[in-house]
């Protein structure tokens, strides 16, 4: 079981994303915007075993996010989703920082799966 959080500012993805890793046994917290998602990390001091985050968000988005989170805690593991191909070709600039991208749509399944290949990559 890895404690993750979930950043997805569409309220619809963020809940069935949450479900479907808490049923394959994780610890969920979420947050709706990268700003959000930054405070989590700060205040957990870097305790997600992963964090997962739409890269186009309001406020700050994924990316943003991604930076500050790996400047506070280097060690910290990143797994991006988006439904933009102009935003993953953004997400290319953070190599060593993110573990992968994931394209939305995705089904329960996809997330579940591409999550434990993040977590397995660390084990």
């Amino acid at each position: 079981m890895a404690k993750l959080l979930i950043v997805e500012d569409d309220e619809s993805v963020r809940t069935l994303a949450a479900r479907a890793l808490e049923r394959a046994g994780h610890m969920i917290d979420i947050a709706a915007d990268g700003a959000q998602g930054l405070a989590l990390i700060r205040a957990a001091r870097g305790g997600y075993d992963l964090v997962v985050s739409d890269i186009r968000m309001p406020a700050m988005d994924g990316i943003q996010m991604a930076k500050a989170a790996a400047s506070l805690f280097p060690a910290m593991k990143i797994l991006l989703m988006t439904g933009y191909a102009d935003q993953r070709e953004r997400a290319e600039e953070l190599n060593g920082v993110i573990v992968d991208v994931v394209q939305k749509p995705f089904t329960l399944a996809e997330i579940r799966a591409r999550v434990e290949q993040a977590l397995a990559c660390f084990a």
